[in-house]
């Protein structure tokens, strides 16, 4: 035998194994926002020789298509930005729709006035006008449309806008109130002339509806702020009778979303919005809030309502941290188990177990993860901008926001929260395909879409208090490298060429 040759062999068919081994490689980028301080920030993907956690991700299974990710145009939001210098509220609108910025894709704003608006109004002030006459959008050409027309400006992409009213306006309910009460049905068909006019004067601003939540929850707040009552029956007559033929025939392409409230008891809404093709035909899809619980995802009823309906829509039109001051320049709250809820407080007994201490962060990114996991398209936060109390709000309902302002000294905060859901709304895109995953532990939450230009976004969350060397494979290929104590990564594969 020639050792020479043997050797030479040897040695050619090394360098092709590790040629191989090159082209076996995953090429991915990593972000991560931890609490060690990381925001965003590109890490390097160094190997280890030991791997505490697998995952695999699965192209081939295909679930929901995304709609988007963003929060919410309110009155007190745009009427901060309008305290600001020209410098910072730029700032922050670039931050939230900007190419280098979180990218926004779906957001919310509210018809009349809402909790976190400077006080009560409507845009149908005068009693008894049935044909609304004096209707008018003038209250939001301060505050709500210029923010908008700047996000617009600044978005590449675009981004979708839903629209939901707290209440009709007092003189069309049976209590005459801003707070509870019932539309009264000789206005059914004046309130859906109302939709289709906001939907008309906001077009003239050069601004589309993409959706509307029929009632921002119907179940009522316990008379605490603006709000009208619906049962799901009285929904599904307003919605098939009125709003949606009315919606139809005035030519408007607009989603229209039920419900709109707590996911606790989105079976019964959905038996009744699903009942038949006569209850549902008018209904898009459904919008759910997080506050029966931002602990418990409640995957059940999300499942329930999914396979209730497979073609129609599932949105989080609304969560955030309630009943919290928020904390200025402090980034190591935001990572801590001290944040409460309504819940903490005022649940009753039974219920109590729904509403821990949790760390804020964990509060976002594990519902948004779950959300996804369970059929959920889009994700959408309330307040973009709240002030250093976690205001204005007219019934001192404070909560948190992703980006905190002092006004009066012209500063700016970003919390670890508008990092967090920058993980999500600047990487997984419109028109992503949430994909199949496996997990060979349950230490890490995890959730992956595929985008239309072919990248794939893997987003893993690490609550524990160590880091975790993390291998990712797919189609044969794999990369290893680190999630950082108490982290959130987002994990960009591209696909080659």
């Amino acid at each position: 035998m020639n050792k020479t040759k043997t050797i030479a062999g040897i040695l050619l068919m090394t360098v092709v194994m590790a040629c191989n081994s090159k082209q076996e490689k995953l090429m991915i980028d990593v972000y991560e926002t931890s609490a060690a301080g990381n925001k965003l920030q590109k890490v390097e993907v160094s190997e280890s020789g030991t791997t505490d956690l697998e995952i695999t991700i699965k192209p081939e299974e295909k679930y929901q298509e995304i709609i988007g990710f963003g929060g919410s145009f309110t009155e007190s939001s745009a009427y901060l930005l309008n305290q600001l210098s020209n410098k910072n509220r730029k700032l922050i609108i670039d931050a939230y729709f900007g190419e280098e910025g979180a990218k926004y894709s779906l957001t919310r704003t509210h018809i009349n006035s809402c909790d976190f608006s400077l006080s009560n109004y409507s845009y149908a002030p005068v009693e008894g006008d049935k044909e609304l006459k004096h209707f008018s959008i003038d209250e939001d050409r301060d505050d709500i449309i210029p923010m908008i027309k700047e996000a617009m400006a600044v978005s590449k992409d675009g981004f979708k806008i839903m629209s939901s009213p707290w209440t009709a306006p007092v003189w069309m309910k049976d209590n005459k109130d801003w707070k509870g009460g019932k539309l009264l049905s000789e206005y059914y068909d004046t309130w859906a002339l109302f939709f289709s006019k906001y939907i008309n004067e906001y077009k003239k601003e050069g601004i589309d509806i993409w959706g509307l939540t029929v009632e921002n929850e119907p179940l009522g707040n316990g008379y605490n702020w603006e709000s009208m009552h619906f049962t799901p029956e009285e929904m599904v007559d307003f919605v098939s009778k009125h709003l949606g033929p009315k919606l139809k025939a005035d030519g408007h392409d607009v989603k229209v979303l039920g419900y709109d409230q707590n996911r606790d008891e989105l079976k019964e809404w959905a038996d009744i919005m699903y009942k038949d093709e006569e209850s549902s035909k008018y209904f898009d899809g459904m919008a759910i809030h997080w506050y029966a619980s931002t602990f418990d995802y409640m995957p059940e009823a999300l499942q329930y309502t999914h396979a209730k309906a497979p073609s129609k829509l599932m949105i989080q039109s609304e969560a955030c941290v309630d009943a919290e001051v928020p904390h200025w320049n402090d980034d190591a709250w935001y990572w801590k188990k001290e944040a409460t809820d309504w819940g903490w407080d005022w649940a009753p007994e039974e219920q109590k177990h729904l509403h821990p201490k949790y760390v804020p962060v964990y509060r976002y990114a594990r519902d948004i993860i779950g959300c996804l996991n369970n059929w959920v398209q889009g994700w959408v936060d309330w307040n973009m901008v709240l002030d250093t109390q976690g205001g204005p709000n007219w019934a001192n309902n404070w909560c948190l926001a992703p980006v905190i302002v002092d006004p009066k000294k012209d500063e700016v905060y970003f919390t670890p929260m508008y990092y967090t859901l920058a993980h999500f709304s600047k990487y997984i895109r419109p028109g992503a395909i949430r994909i199949g995953f496996e997990s060979n532990n349950d230490d890490l939450m995890v959730t992956a879409a595929q985008n239309p230009d072919g990248s794939i976004a893997v987003v893993v969350l690490n609550m524990k208090e160590e880091a975790k060397q993390l291998k990712l494979t797919m189609a044969g290929k794999e990369s290893a490298f680190k999630i950082d104590a108490q982290a959130l990564q987002t994990i960009v594969i591209h696909q080659d060429k």
